[in-house]
């Protein structure tokens, strides 16, 4: 630690135990990266951990949820540069079971777009995912239950396979890698999965992402989910109307697959820079189609057009995407929803691929 350094006005004694360890640990980093300040404030809390006399329960959490998350970031590591898409769904959903060909046939069309899957790594729904995309495409995320076997035959013994004592850090894996989800219909947990995706999204705190709920055909299963919103939940006023567009629904699985791949027929990727955003795009609208956007999206722009813009000082110092075009814009970072339908706009303006 430099003097002079705040470190959220720790007490000097546990300031000079992270010291001590930043002192051992910093150095092994490239301090071209900029993660050193990052993993000292790790350090900082760790000591703070410590000052507090902490319970024994406390402090296996806390252990074990670092050293799961720390396996996980070394696996997924290799493939962070592979898009990858999710699939969530029941665990009892047995092979002759038509949801099962579903998502065995969703997950194979991603991964002839060299895409990857990503599951929980357990039966049902998440073998019909592996399945359809091979060893070779898939990621595994498996949670220990007592009443459940381990990992299907499509991901053990695999080197892309992590096994999770604690749902949350479980999920944190499945949704923070990933540049799609599929939802198939499921149980208590399919339904947590979907609703806390969703939450993710509508509020910002997951960067947008397409999001399909996928059935077969003739199933009511998202349509009746989709009623109760509407009967329950947006007639109370309790979601935004615009909040539908953060999901599709569909019984098609070509339907899905162009629901996953046009998100980013043009659009690629974004981030805050201050109070801009800054949205990356593979080809700029025109002049006059960008005034036709801010026209339309008036409703979620603080104040100013949408415009194009060079990379910003921390875009270039981090070398974020600095090569893409992009756009910047003053959202009111709360109507997500609406945000989604932007990106939409953006892909429309480029012809779909033949």
């Amino acid at each position: 630690m430099r003097p002079g350094e705040d470190h959220g006005g720790l007490d000097p004694a546990v300031q000079a135990a992270a010291g001590r360890a930043g002192e051992a640990v910093l150095p092994l980093l490239p301090p071209e990266r900029g993660t050193r300040p990052l993993l000292q404030g790790i350090l900082d809390t760790v000591a703070q951990l410590a000052a507090q006399d902490p319970e024994p329960l406390d402090l296996k959490i806390a252990s074990a949820a670092l050293a799961e998350m720390t396996e996980a970031f070394r696996v997924f590591r290799p493939y962070r540069g592979v898009p990858k898409a999710t699939f969530f769904g029941s665990a009892r959903t047995r092979p002759d079971d038509p949801l099962y060909r579903q998502a065995k046939q969703l997950a194979g069309r991603l991964a002839e777009r060299e895409w990857m899957v990503v599951t929980g790594a357990g039966p049902g729904i998440m073998a019909a995912a592996m399945e359809g995309a091979g060893r070779e495409r898939s990621l595994g995320v498996n949670i220990r239950l007592p009443f459940e076997q381990g990992a299907n035959p499509f991901i053990a013994q695999d080197p892309k396979l992590v096994e999770m004592r604690y749902f949350f850090t479980r999920k944190l894996m499945l949704i923070k890698e990933s540049s799609a989800y599929v939802v198939l219909p499921g149980g208590f947990g399919t339904l947590d999965e979907a609703f806390e995706l969703l939450t993710l999204l509508q509020t910002g705190k997951a960067l947008p992402a397409p999001l399909v709920l996928l059935d077969v055909p003739g199933g009511t299963y998202w349509e009746g989910w989709r009623r109760f919103l509407d009967e329950q939940v947006a007639r109370g006023g309790l979601i935004d109307p615009h909040d539908h567009q953060l999901y599709r629904i569909t019984a098609d699985v070509p339907t899905a697959l162009d629901e996953i791949l046009g998100f980013y027929r043009n659009y690629h990727s974004l981030r805050f820079v201050g109070d801009l955003l800054v949205v990356r795009v593979r080809h700029l609208p025109s002049r006059r189609e960008l005034a036709e956007l801010s026209r339309r999206f008036a409703d979620i722009l603080v104040e100013g057009p949408i415009r194009p813009t060079r990379p910003l000082p921390p875009e270039r110092a981090d070398q974020d995407h600095v090569e893409l075009p992009r756009l910047c814009l003053r959202f009111d970072r709360f109507h997500y929803g609406r945000l989604r339908q932007l990106i939409d706009e953006l892909n429309r303006l480029v012809p779909a691929e033949p």
